[in-house]
């Protein structure tokens, strides 16, 4: 019996255990077999969709076009908006009732009579959770709400899809790590690099193996902020109809409804996020960490190197991204505000490799076709960011972004930040995943959460 075989007959024990409590739940809209192709209904994931703005609705919709997935529920405080301001949005409606349409149009034109009604929909992700026919969750919600439902869903065996950046703080993703490893569920963070451009892996695997000698330094770009406000910070706005406001902030400080607090330029306020450090940043130091062989562990030194933030108005992220990281081989990793086509060069005592999404260039020119060898440092591959977690969840072994990789490419970020923030220069020990001797910036690694929110 395969891993996901036996998870799925745990389920169905625990579903049977729950007896009255599982009725006050909705249960699946049986599809037959024929929607699902090949796929028997015994090897269908069932999926539940947390946070369906613009990337939310973008990532259920990657999941509905496999088919052994059946999406049964979605999950937004908004019941519906026009995506204001969202790159993604491209003139149509998100949230709540946009996806559970989404949803059923899918299957309905999968069915004979051309009707399906089979996707519900929550304001409260507990009540998703609280669904035992859910095998995973997709969590694609603003930053500072990734921790809470990823650990519930981590408690209640569920796997879990979670967006980028992992998290908030540094101390979110410590506790998510814990869960996910302590339930032994299959995680995946949405740094979909990894998967999506597939040269990437070969530009690690050159580094990896030596190609350009002992790596001295990187430079990596991220994209300036791609929106304005003129909103100040006490500023507001009467809260739109059908949007739960209240449980968009959730454990955020309580604060006035803006529109420019919520879907896509949330991530320019330092409560809700990280700025373009964590959103784009996450991106190309992913695929440094990857290439350094330092994924599961981190720098030892950050350092602010001329960031510039706002003085006042409501968005206070950085307007200007600058730091210097310093690992404990002496390779150090210079970030900054700029052309974001280029993830990263990197320079070495034999040559360089500047890398960009879309392709590379080296020196010596020869190194762009060095094979890697049968014996060689080979990376884990990946085609496919999705399905690679689908996979996944059938054999129970661990994706290409497991918590652990998303937390530590997550965490340089934060901790860059940090120190931005601070502009000084601060100590940090990967092992212990402590900032040395500067009580200030370690009181940053976490936030206060509102009540009635924890961890």
């Amino acid at each position: 019996m395969t891993g996901y075989a036996q998870k799925r007959m745990n389920q169905s024990t625990r579903r049977g255990f729950l007896g009255g409590a599982a009725a006050s739940v909705a249960l699946p809209y049986v599809l037959p077999g024929s929607v699902f192709g090949a796929n028997a209904p015994s090897n269908r994931i069932t999926m539940g969709s947390i946070g369906v703005g613009g990337m939310g609705t973008n990532d259920m919709m990657g999941f509905l076009s496999n088919d052994d997935v059946q999406v049964l529920a979605v999950c937004d405080p908004e019941t519906g908006s026009n995506g204001y301001n969202h790159w993604y949005n491209k003139g149509g409606w998100l949230g709540r009732e946009p996806a559970i349409e989404r949803v059923n149009k899918h299957y309905a034109k999968k069915r004979p009579s051309g009707i399906f009604k089979g996707c519900d929909g929550y304001v409260d992700f507990r009540r998703l959770l609280a669904r035992a026919d859910i095998d995973a969750v997709v969590i694609a919600t603003p930053d500072h709400w990734h921790a809470i439902p990823a650990i519930a869903a981590a408690k209640l065996g569920k796997d879990i899809y979670c967006e980028k950046p992992m998290t908030l703080t540094v101390a979110e993703g410590r506790a998510i790590v814990r869960a996910v490893e302590s339930r032994n569920v299959i995680f995946q963070t949405g740094t979909h690099h990894r998967s999506a451009d597939t040269h990437l892996r070969h530009v690690c695997e050159l580094i990896r193996n030596g190609r350009i000698g002992k790596v001295k330094r990187v430079i990596s770009h991220i994209g300036a902020n791609n929106r304005t406000s003129s909103a100040k910070k006490g500023d507001s706005m009467p809260i739109p109809k059908g949007f739960d406001y209240d449980m968009w902030l959730g454990p955020a400080p309580k604060a006035p409804y803006h529109r420019d607090r919520t879907h896509y330029t949330f991530r320019f306020i330092l409560d809700y996020s990280g700025g373009q450090t964590t959103n784009l940043g996450v991106h190309a130091l992913d695929i440094v960490q990857w290439a350094l062989g330092t994924d599961r562990s981190g720098p030892v030194e950050f350092e602010d190197l001329g960031a510039e933030f706002p003085t006042d108005g409501l968005f206070d992220t950085a307007t200007k991204v600058h730091f210097r990281a310093k690992y404990a081989s002496g390779t150090e990793v210079i970030c900054e505000t700029g052309d974001d086509k280029v993830i990263a060069r990197f320079e070495g005592a034999e040559g360089w490799i500047e890398t960009t999404y879309s392709s590379f260039k080296t020196s010596p020119a020869s190194l762009k076709d060095s094979v890697i060898g049968p014996n060689e440092i080979r990376l884990y591959k990946s085609n496919d960011h999705k399905r690679n977690f689908l996979d996944c969840i059938k054999t129970r072994k661990e994706t290409i972004t497991p918590a652990q990789v998303g937390h530590r490419s997550t965490s340089l970020c934060l901790l860059a930040n940090i120190a931005m923030l601070l502009k000084r220069k601060i100590r940090w020990n990967p092992d212990t995943e402590r900032i040395i001797g500067d009580e200030q910036a370690s009181r940053m690694l976490s936030k206060p959460m509102r009540a009635p929110w924890r961890l």
